[in-house]
């Protein structure tokens, strides 16, 4: 096993964003020098790594320089490559058309930086992040920093590389079909998908007939995650949703758990199903209620009509690609799942809208089981981390998106629901790989997760790849 790590002695140290704070604010550290440290151990990893998109190193230290009025100010980060950032390109994981900078902030990125965060620039991920692995046939694959055979998962992966590695404690990932989770299940971190409105979204996914995305972060711990969330709602709040509010530990209420190891379509693999059950023995031995279901209540069509609903997408992108990304677009340059998912959809438009009408109302079924249960726990995904090259997207369309289907069994509902659901990195494989467990309730009930997260990482501190 290949570990690539970039912790040492320099002023971020093995510190989490809170801790850098800390540090800042007692005046260990200077916001340059966090900044300074991050460029270099972006330059010593990313040869490596392949998570780095579009750097930006010299308006990163300009920033770091002036401040800002943030709780994160001078904490360094990167933005996933699909949301817009001023005077940055937006590629999309792809090189189908000429880069161009963006001309203002999109709505998330806005956000974002009123945080204080330092973009230290962009991350790479799969083409329109369709894939679950980041796998260019140009831009390269991004690799696992705890096995650099291995992927670092989703189209969050550049993201999730570089929390990992340590080149930053905090970075933003996306999640439209499980690209927060997954990465953070492959790389050993916290990965929470919060409710649908919970954050501000960009035009784009603002519009889509099943709004399947959010935003968020990747982190190494859990109080950073909340801190980010606690952050967040005080710049900007859906009041729609439950407040989510300070959470700094576990909560006091004792929780009814269902433990499923069951997807819609299949089941996890015999390792990851006894990962799942140890860790709902650990839920019980912490003192909740927990119950295993036979069977998973979510209809069968789920699956076919979600890929039906991602291929609608594929097939907008390539379809308006020149009055999106400009003259320069060459759809022959999109990978083979990107236009074989645009195929599968023309052929398939006349069931579009029964597809979409259920998985709006998908939500009504998972209702009915929180009725009963607090929390589900499921596994993050239904089988151990792929090597590079599992999904190709070089190889034949139905050969990826089989593999794909096959591998996210479990994290695609809470993006149709809307419901939040968080993976901790609660389990690690024979060989050592990180293995995600994935916590989620309903809608507006981010807290609760939060809680029994800090519980769980109190009970079982997980593995530092710097160890």
């Amino acid at each position: 096993m290949r570990h690539v790590h970039a912790f040492g002695d320099d002023a971020l140290g093995d510190l989490d964003a809170v801790g850098l704070v800390d540090a800042l604010r007692t005046g260990k550290v200077s916001r340059p020098e966090l900044v300074e440290a991050a460029i270099a151990r972006t330059e010593a990893v990313n040869p490596i790594l392949n998570g780095l998109a579009h750097e930006t190193f010299d308006r990163a230290l300009a920033r770091a320089h002036a401040g800002s009025r943030g709780f994160f100010d001078g904490v360094p980060t990167f933005i996933k490559d699909n949301v817009d950032v001023e005077g940055m390109p937006t590629m999309q994981g792809t090189d189908a058309w000429a880069p161009r900078p963006q001309p203002a902030h999109g709505d998330f990125a806005s956000f974002f930086l009123a945080t204080g965060l330092v973009p230290l620039g962009k991350t790479q991920l799969s083409e329109f992040g369709f894939s679950a692995s980041a796998e260019h046939p140009r831009l390269g694959a991004v690799r696992n920093p705890w096995d650099t055979d291995f992927t670092a998962g989703a189209s969050s992966s550049g993201s999730g590389a570089f929390v990992a590695a340590g080149v930053v404690p905090i970075a933003h990932a996306n999640d439209g079909g499980g690209s927060i989770r997954i990465p953070a299940a492959c790389n050993g971190l916290v990965g929470l998908k919060p409710s649908r409105g919970r954050l501000p979204l960009d035009k784009m996914s603002r519009q889509m007939p099943v709004r399947i995305v959010n935003d968020g972060v990747l982190t190494r711990s859990v109080r950073d995650t909340a801190a980010f969330y606690r952050e967040a709602e005080r710049i900007w709040r859906n009041r729609r949703l439950e407040p989510i509010g300070a959470v700094t530990g576990p909560g006091s209420t004792r929780l009814r758990v269902a433990v499923v190891t069951q997807s819609v379509n299949r089941l996890a693999a015999p390792s990851i199903r006894g990962h799942t059950l140890q860790t709902a023995e650990l839920i019980a031995g912490l003192g909740h209620s927990v119950e295993y279901l036979d069977h998973n209540p979510v209809p069968r069509y789920f699956v076919d009509d979600f890929l039906l609903y991602w291929a609608l997408l594929a097939m907008t992108l390539v379809r308006t690609g020149q009055r999106a990304f400009g003259e320069s677009f060459d759809r022959s340059k999109l990978d083979n799942l990107t236009l074989g998912l645009d195929r599968y959809a023309t052929r398939n438009l006349h069931r579009m809208p029964v597809a979409i009408t259920r998985l709006r109302r998908l939500r009504r079924v998972t209702a009915r089981l929180y009725q009963t249960y607090d929390v589900l726990l499921t596994p993050t995904l239904a089988e151990e981390t792929p090597r590079i090259g599992h999904l190709d997207p070089t190889a034949d369309y139905q050969q990826i998106i089989d593999r794909l289907v096959d591998w996210v069994a479990f994290t695609p509902l809470q993006n149709a629901t809307g419901e939040p659901a968080i993976s901790l990195p609660l389990a690690q494989s024979a060989s050592g790989m990180p293995v995600g467990m994935m916590l989620s309730g309903p809608i507006g009930h981010e807290r609760r997760l939060l809680e029994l997260a800090f519980e769980l990482e109190t009970a079982k501190p997980w593995p530092r790849i710097q160890d």
